[in-house]
């Protein structure tokens, strides 16, 4: 069998980190989709009883924890089995399992049925998310694995502003159902798509010591092999895998601070995505204004993710973690001052790359800091563990405003989390593999 020259296999890892990128991004939309469709839709639920039963912002807020609990159960499953299994066939399961949640949550009818199915869709997500990103960096070329996590990780708040932008323009005429209808459309279009393109990853065959399929995969897919696959004792001796690998005194540190870093970030992430239309409606606007300023959150962390990324590749994640999380607490405190609307807009865009930008930059931090036959369980430990400051971003902002406390007091509690956030992420000791080097 002839072999490939240099410039062949050059055009197929290019076709295929296009198609792997491709899929993911658009596995990621959905995730994002299903971030805010929630949000969007709340404020119906606290005025009209007649969708899912008498909805107070106490029981708002437990609702929306639903969802990220079965983020975390699905994110933490995820980990242990990415990491034995491939992660090819969860990202297939994960597409087909949140579909289903999303078309069963829309004929919700009561409250109790709502939150139920909103933890089964969640487990599809957080196995998503935790799959998606160790499949990822382990397809990125070196030198530009930040900016393609972005890109990647940019499918959540681009879906997260799709959310939005359908909310303002269909939710009149297909209600809150119509826009549950719409995150289930993975079934039929995403998965069969990525049945046919979706590689599995080169680097997890040769962790797990399939060296023949490995060689296969590369000559196929022109992504070359992992320097250790060519030592004898990486198949012989190899380190312990999975969270056991995660948890060895190899790790635990890094990883138990990662973990809290993480955690910092998704409260802010889905403590406004959840509150923020409501939070902007007591502040005076109405309906599709309040959505406005989701979107403008979102599309902010969308397009400031991107750039930030470039700086991440050229100086290290650690520090542009750090200075995403003050810029998105400065900003914070900048909303109480009262600028005018457009000011307000451009503040709330900077708010997204403090926020939900941060938890991309985040997860490129993760992915890249660990070791292949580990990679899988730290990227889901922290998008796991991480979603119990999901869970506890919806009711944080439930109990805020369930005490009557004051829109600036709230926007300084917030900046104050974020604060947080950047010592967390100074602690973060140097990478192992970059040590070691």
């Amino acid at each position: 069998m002839a072999i490939p020259d240099g410039s062949e296999l050059e055009a197929r890892r290019l076709r295929t980190v296009t198609w792997v990128v491709i899929l993911a991004t658009v596995g990621l939309v959905f995730d994002g989709y299903d971030l805010v469709v929630y949000g969007a839709v709340v404020s119906t639920f606290l005025r009209d009883a007649s969708q899912i039963g008498s909805v107070t912002p106490a029981i708002a807020g437990v609702l929306g924890s639903y969802a990220l609990i079965g983020v975390m159960v699905g994110a933490l499953l995820a980990g242990s089995v990415g990491d034995l299994l491939g992660r090819r066939k969860v990202i297939l399961a994960s597409y087909a399992w949140f579909s289903v949640g999303m078309a069963l949550t829309a004929l919700a009818t009561d409250t109790t049925m709502f939150g139920w199915l909103r933890f089964f869709t969640g487990v599809g997500v957080g196995s998503l998310v935790a799959t998606t990103a160790a499949l990822v960096a382990e397809y990125a070329p070196k030198g530009r694995k930040n900016m393609i996590n972005a890109i990647t990780n940019g499918g959540i708040p681009l879906g997260s502003l799709l959310s939005a932008l359908l909310a303002i323009l269909l939710m009149d005429r297909i209600g809150w159902r119509g826009m549950f209808w719409i995150g289930s459309l993975p079934l039929v279009t995403l998965l069969p798509l990525a049945w046919f393109k979706m590689p599995e990853s080169v680097a997890w065959l040769a962790a797990r010591g399939r060296l023949d399929e490995a060689r296969a995969l590369s000559e196929r897919t022109g992504v070359p092999l992992p320097e250790a696959a060519a030592s004898p004792a990486a198949a012989t001796s190899p380190a312990k895998a999975g969270f056991a690998g995660l948890f060895g005194h190899h790790y635990l540190f890094p990883t138990l601070v990662l973990g809290l870093m993480s955690a910092t970030g998704l409260v802010l992430v889905y403590s406004l995505n959840t509150w923020l239309p409501e939070l902007m409606l007591r502040a005076g606007f109405n309906a599709k204004g309040s959505l406005s300023f989701l979107l403008v959150l979102n599309g902010g962390s969308l397009f400031g993710a991107l750039l930030a990324s470039r700086f991440a590749d050229r100086f290290g994640p650690k520090p542009v973690v750090a200075a995403t999380f003050s810029i998105g607490a400065i900003a914070l405190v900048l909303l109480t001052l009262g600028f005018p609307l457009a000011g307000l807009l451009a503040i709330v865009a900077i708010v997204g790359l403090g926020t939900s930008g941060t938890q991309t930059l985040i997860y490129g931090f993760v992915a890249n800091y660990y070791r292949t036959n580990v990679r899988g369980a730290g990227v889901a430990w922290c998008a796991g563990f991480g979603r119990l400051g999901g869970i506890g971003g919806p009711m944080l902002g439930s109990l805020l405003i369930g005490t009557g406390m004051q829109l600036d007091a709230i926007f300084y509690v917030l900046a104050g989390i974020g604060v947080f956030g950047v010592v967390l992420t100074l602690l973060v000791p140097m990478s192992r593999s970059a040590a070691s080097r």
